[in-house]
């Protein structure tokens, strides 16, 4: 009998059996079933977690109390919206970035050091220059105010003072004669006197005119270096070569051989009256 012939035989074997195994499949199917349905059906369900609501409306206030706890909330939104604003105009960071920014481009490196980084390294150069302060603010009103041993007004108070004390020393006289010009308020005899909304804007102009300062003392070298190169291009009948691609690894590498970041946040550094 040839294999041919075998397999012919043993398909119509299955084929005279097809229903005996057919039902053998669907009582084995039936004994696997029917027990992990009836343990299911059985099983002690396990116990649900509540999940928390919150609640958010708006009700009538019915006594005075419950009127200052609102608006103390909304006091407290409206100025962690605006702490980026405060960071960046009440401390040295204004100065720090500016200066990093001219770094950048008077090196003519387009996006190196990314933006990122330069925002990065200007917020930790900004808390170490401000750490006396942070220290005085901390030791004279948020430790007594979390120890209950002041009130939150008598807090800001003590809180703001460092803080105007660091911006005076910054601030030219020239630019807060300028806004109380503006504002035609009186002189003050005492720094005490001058207002919070005064002193601010005047603080950030002193700062910016600051920056451009320290900035345009960085472009000097690199603009000599520009001028060079663009000389000796010139001289060679290369004008066709713009000359920022020839000086631009002339002023990387003489802006590490000089050891340039160092100086540029001693100077920074330096340039903040303490």
């Amino acid at each position: 009998m040839t294999r041919r012939e075998r397999w012919l035989r043993a398909l119509r074997v299955l084929g005279r059996h097809r229903a005996f195994f057919i039902g053998s499949a669907l009582a084995i199917t039936a004994l696997w079933i029917l027990p992990a349905i009836a343990t299911a059906q059985t099983a002690p369900t396990a116990p649900t977690v509540p999940l928390p609501s919150i609640n958010v409306g708006v009700g009538q206030a019915t006594n005075p109390k419950q009127v200052v706890g609102a608006l103390q909330i909304l006091l407290l939104l409206t100025v962690l919206s605006l702490a980026p604003t405060l960071l960046v105009m009440v401390t040295s960071f204004t100065r720090i970035i500016v200066v990093l920014g001219f770094v950048r481009t008077a090196i003519g490196t387009q996006q190196s050091p990314p933006n990122q980084v330069l925002v990065g390294l200007a917020l930790l150069l900004t808390f170490f220059v401000m750490s006396p302060v942070i220290k005085d603010v901390n030791g004279r009103a948020v430790q007594p105010y979390l120890k209950n041993q002041i009130n939150q007004q008598e807090a800001l108070n003590r809180a703001a003072a460092p803080l105007r004390t660091f911006m005076f020393k910054q601030t030219r006289d020239k630019d807060l004669q300028l806004f109380y010009s503006i504002s035609k308020e009186p002189r003050p005899a005492t720094q005490a006197d001058v207002p919070t909304y005064i002193l601010i804007p005047a603080y950030v102009i002193s700062e910016l005119k600051t920056a451009f300062e320290i900035g345009f003392a960085l472009y000097i070298p690199f603009i000599v270096i520009d001028m060079v190169t663009a000389s000796i291009l010139l001289s060679m009948g290369m004008m066709m070569i713009p000359p920022i691609l020839i000086s631009l690894p002339f002023k990387i590498l003489i802006f590490i051989l000089v050891d340039g970041w160092n100086l540029t946040v001693a100077a920074l550094f330096q340039s903040f009256r303490q």
